[in-house]
């Protein structure tokens, strides 16, 4: 029901932008995350959304390089991703859920998760 898209290789400096199509899902949801991982390491959080509000969230190592944002008339998430450095190499997947309720950060609050797509900077 989260089908992401926009992956692909770029050079270190180069831009992305993901997006994440929940129009699969007959709901609504309230909070919408990117997260990321690379084989061996930890998931970790990259940024959120709060889809009512349009509050923000960032991990502190792409603060002022990523912007989530939201489309609710096509029930899409984005996540533009500038000024892209190696260490950003990792699949990125969306998550979603229904209520939030807690750490828009944590991974343990999402309900609902996409397949991810591959970002790799060299």
């Amino acid at each position: 029901q989260l089908v992401e898209s926009g992956g692909g290789s770029v050079q270190t400096g180069g831009s992305l932008r993901l997006s994440c199509d929940a129009s699969g899902y007959p709901g609504t949801f309230r909070c919408m995350g990117w997260f990321r991982q690379d084989p061996g390491k930890v998931r970790q959080a990259v940024a959120a959304i709060y889809a009512d509000s349009g509050a923000t969230y960032y991990a502190d190592s792409v603060k002022g390089r990523f912007a989530i944002s939201r489309d609710n008339t096509k029930n899409t998430t984005y996540l533009q991703m500038n000024s892209l450095k190696p260490d950003d190499t990792a699949r990125y997947s969306c998550s979603a859920v229904e209520t939030c309720t807690g750490n828009p950060l944590y991974a343990q609050m999402y309900g609902y998760w996409g397949q991810g797509t591959q970002v790799t900077v060299s």
